[in-house]
């Protein structure tokens, strides 16, 4: 009953595939009418209702002037009005340009139930031979903007076209300049979210917040590390992913989270070893960092049930304990680099991806391009969130994202790329922005040191 009920938005109907001229012609229909009536009064004020006549009305005074000017004054209001709702409400623009071409695309790809009638002429019992199609159903289509968000209802109705209803992303994205954030498949319906203007919804660092097992990293995008563990960062040099991988420490160490953090190029995150305690770029001592971390997530699994008020399911922030990244930079180059010891290397991480979620201890492991030779066997599903940065081959996003058809465009923005949140839709991403001359080891040592002080 709740879904019979449920608000899905304004329908979109086949005359919608002319709405904005429609639009256009009505708002200039109801300013020219009234207008028309107006300079008309005097001449109009001379007629009398009950000896009214067509020999009489001619006799008027009538003049074209009037109708120049309502014409002139309705042009020019219609160009102030048009102006006035690009400007001021754009959100209602958008709207009719979205439905518009959402309209055109069911009706030019023939969406929909037709009957074929036969085209009579003057005499009606002669066959003509013409034949005309008429729309017999239209399926039910809802728009709605809402929040930067745009909600579009698709009736399912098991028809011919059934298939193409049920993959409408690709069009909606590249026909709408959207990014697909969610599919939902409803009873006869399936909804697609997508999200306008992204770019518009990127955050700066200061707006970065880690609480309640999710890092808040756009305005619709969360790390919800509780409920989909592990994040895989990829992307080449300049694509903004040591800022991003310093964005998320300094939301990290906000909190009593614990972060063991591995270097093996001894570059920029090395540097936080002045005002954090676990830092590592010698690959001994990396692998020996490895090793602790795995031993206290194997400790803390047996302890966890030992502890009073656990119970089957509950995982360690319901016990109080404090959760533990692992947070590793160019781990692909460290697997090359210490040889025979990889396997063992990835055995360990292996059993992390695979046993850590509910003790608390997690990875974010960053490289060029994700391997399989160091990410197969399924390590590399365990990663429920991913993110591509920078510019990519089509054989790198096959590695981070599998087989899609998703299309992958370039933009020359520094920190932006595409997305999987652990919902199998891939979206374009811009990570939080960095001021110039930004002091990440000031700002994170005394992020640090307040947290844990007060912890």
């Amino acid at each position: 009953m709740r879904e019979l009920f449920q608000y899905r938005g304004t329908k979109i109907r086949p005359r919608d595939q002319n709405l904005i001229l429609q639009t256009v012609l009505g708002s200039a229909l109801l300013l020219w009418f009234p207008l028309t009536i107006l300079f008309y009064c005097p001449v109009l004020s001379h007629i009398n209702i009950k000896t009214i006549s067509w020999p009489l009305i001619r006799q008027l005074p009538w003049s074209y002037q009037g109708l120049i000017i309502s014409l002139a004054v309705t042009l020019f209001c219609l160009i102030l009005v048009v102006l006035l709702v690009m400007y001021k409400f754009p959100d209602y623009y958008r709207k009719l340009v979205h439905r518009q071409k959402i309209a055109r695309m069911f009706m030019t790809n023939n969406w929909y139930e037709k009957n074929t009638q036969q085209s009579g002429g003057f005499f009606k019992d002669l066959d003509t031979g013409k034949t005309k199609e008429r729309i017999a159903h239209f399926p039910r289509i809802y728009y709605r903007l809402k929040d930067g968000l745009i909600h579009v209802q698709v009736e399912i109705m098991m028809s011919s076209y059934q298939e193409q209803l049920l993959h409408l992303e690709p069009k909606l994205e590249s026909g709408l300049y959207c990014e697909m954030v969610d599919k939902i498949l409803h009873d006869s319906y399936v909804e697609y979210t997508l999200l306008y203007d992204t770019i518009a919804h990127r955050l700066s660092i200061d707006q970065v917040v880690c609480k309640d097992g999710a890092v808040k990293l756009m305005e619709n995008v969360y790390w919800e590390y509780d409920a989909l563990p592990h994040m895989l960062i990829a992307g080449g040099t300049g694509g903004g992913k040591t800022y991003f991988i310093l964005t998320l420490i300094e939301a990290l160490s906000k909190t009593n989270a614990k972060l063991t953090i591995l270097d093996p190029k001894n570059a920029d995150l090395a540097d936080l070893e002045e005002v954090l305690p676990d830092v590592y770029y010698d690959p001994d001592d990396m692998l020996a960092a490895l090793s602790r971390f795995y031993d206290e997530m194997r400790q803390r699994n047996t302890e966890m049930k030992k502890m009073d008020g656990y119970q089957t399911g509950q995982n360690y922030a319901a016990l109080g304990l404090p959760a533990h990244f692992l947070i590793f930079d160019e781990y692909v180059a460290f697997m090359d680099m210490i040889g025979r010891d990889a396997m063992t290397a990835i055995n360990k991480l292996k059993q992390i991806a695979l046993l850590g979620r509910q003790s608390g201890f997690f990875l974010i492991l960053a490289c060029q391009r994700p391997d399989a030779k160091y990410l197969g066997d399924g390590i590399r599903d365990q990663f429920m969130f991913r993110v591509a940065l920078g510019r990519m081959s089509e054989i790198g996003y096959t590695m981070m994202y599998g087989q899609t058809n998703k299309d992958f465009f370039l933009k020359p923005i520094k920190g932006r790329g595409y997305v999987d949140t652990g919902l199998s839709v891939i979206s374009e991403f811009y990570t939080p922005l960095v001021p110039k001359h930004y002091d990440f080891i000031e700002t994170i040592g005394h992020a640090y040191q307040e947290s844990h002080q007060s912890s």
